[in-house]
């Protein structure tokens, strides 16, 4: 992992020097354990993470492991690619969350937000009374301290954006810390600590709202204390944690406040939500885009700022969505002192992130991608971007998987269709779910067909697909693996027809 800083470990150590330690205990376990707090910063210090597989959790082990701490952790189910890639960084992992794991003895125990109260592991720190945290608490108080933070929030775009932010910095020289939910292949990881720029330590992160941990349920981003912030849109989603909308805005608000006076907020000025989310105060700096008032494009792509044009955006990726990602991203990386010509050079070389329209393979002119779009307004954006991609004539087939805890609820049921609705073909899988993707899709007529065997739908989209066509898929998990199933078919079918 690039850019690992002795620096950082070593004022790390430094720190540790005048830590304290609470007494030792023995614990209903029959343990004997010398707990120190959490907040201690020694790069020597034994972590052990609940719920290391996940994309932030697997960020956090990393950052920790790049640190100097020895990183130990636990899932369910340990499962790759997070798994082999923490494996390949020397981090110890358990499968399933025994309570046994006490046994470890660690300094701290760091939850992620996938543990409930009920796990048995969880119950075990509880009743010990062992030194615990949440892994955004551990990150600000680990990682984020004493650097500019610049946090890119947002319903939609917060991956995409954060990376497109890290490269303009990382291309401007100033080899940002970052903390991705996915991977950006311009690096080739999802974090890493970075190093100071002219004295100044520099950390860009998405910031979820999602919740923290079953012991904080504010969102993750209120821990972040950020400088710079990225808000790019605001609309419902997480039905599983948040009642509506009011809600989310309430801690989106509650992130703005923690913003200082010299602090910047750049905001998606058409965003309704997020316009009423300022009005309910704000005491920082302000810079909107896609405003005339404020960062747009004249023509298509020309930057343009307060009447001063800085150069055409030539950006590999489709999709005004995308094109307003990275008015953002220039914007912010403004506030660090990167001058937007430099960061429209930095994102003309911009690869882009895995699972955002990562083609997967080709066979005989049939082309297949994978997307991360799970939300009505993420996957109609992005078969639109597809479809500007494309040639005229071709076809889109788009295989969608409505996974999240959003959908897998029904929550956004009565958008899917018109999400959709720019397809040529939609199949879905419906496996698991109470209630009926096939009656939500009625709308698309004979345009779509929904399965509960994978399997089936693999055969069933391969045989449908000719030359020509662009096969989507979406899915904010591993979706069965259909993607290599439905290569593997096309190959066989196409084998057969010879």
């Amino acid at each position: 992992m690039r850019g690992a800083i002795v620096n950082f470990a070593a004022n790390m150590s430094a720190r540790s020097s005048t830590k304290t330690q609470k007494p030792s205990l023995v614990d209903n376990y029959g343990l004997n354990s010398t707990l120190v707090p959490c907040t201690t910063h020694s790069p020597r210090m034994h972590i052990h993470i609940l719920g290391i597989c996940g994309t932030f959790m697997g960020g956090v082990a990393a950052l920790a492991r790049e640190a100097g701490f020895r990183v130990t952790g636990t899932d369910a189910n340990v499962y790759p690619p997070m798994s082999d890639q923490l494996r390949a960084l020397g981090v110890e992992l358990i499968d399933g969350y025994s309570a046994d794991q006490l046994a470890l003895k660690p300094d701290c125990f760091v939850i992620g937000n996938v543990v409930t109260r009920g796990n048995p592991l969880a119950e075990a720190i509880l009743d010990a009374g062992a030194t615990y945290t949440s892994g955004p608490q551990w990150l600000a108080d680990n990682v984020l301290r004493d650097r500019w933070v610049l946090a890119v929030a947002g319903t939609h775009g917060k991956t995409t954006t954060t990376s497109m932010l890290a490269w303009i910095l990382e291309h401007a020289g100033f080899t940002p810390g970052f903390l991705i939910g996915g991977v950006a292949t311009d690096f080739g990881v999802s974090a890493r600590l970075g190093t100071p720029h002219q004295g100044r330590a520099h950390f860009v992160i998405e910031a979820d709202e999602y919740d923290t941990a079953f012991f904080d349920k504010r969102s993750k981003f209120v821990h972040y204390r950020p400088r710079t912030v990225v808000l790019n849109n605001l609309e419902y989603d997480h039905a599983d944690i948040f009642p509506d909308v009011a809600s989310i805005r309430k801690q989106f608000h509650h992130l703005v406040r923690t913003v200082p006076s010299a602090g910047r907020i750049i905001s998606n000025a058409l965003d309704a939500e997020l316009t009423q989310t300022l009005a309910m105060g704000c005491w920082s700096e302000r810079e909107a885009f896609a405003s005339d008032q404020g960062w747009h494009f004249v023509g298509e792509h020309q930057v343009d700022f307060g009447g001063q044009r800085f150069g055409e955006l030539k950006l590999d990726m489709p999709g005004l969505h995308n094109r307003l990602n990275a008015l953002a991203a220039i914007a912010a990386a403004r506030h660090v002192g990167v001058a937007p010509e430099m960061a429209i050079e930095a994102l003309a070389a911009f690869q882009g992130v895995k699972r955002r329209l990562e083609l997967r393979g080709a066979i005989s002119g049939i082309t297949v991608y994978d997307d991360f779009a799970h939300h009505p307004t993420a996957i109609a954006a992005t078969v639109s971007a597809l479809k500007q991609k494309i040639a005229k004539g071709e076809r889109v087939i788009a295989v969608f998987e409505p996974r999240s805890n959003t959908m897998k609820l029904g929550a956004m049921r009565a958008r899917l269709a018109e999400s959709l609705f720019d397809a040529d073909r939609v199949y879905s899988y419906s496996g698991g779910l109470g209630w009926s993707v096939a009656e939500s899709l009625q709308a698309l007529g004979a345009r779509a067909e929904d399965y509960s065997d994978i399997d089936l739908l693999a055969n069933a989209v391969a045989a449908e697909a000719k030359s020509g066509d662009h096969i989507l898929i979406m899915s904010n998990g591993g979706f069965g693996g259909v993607h290599q199933r439905i290569l593997s078919k096309l190959q066989t079918h196409l084998q057969f027809e010879r």
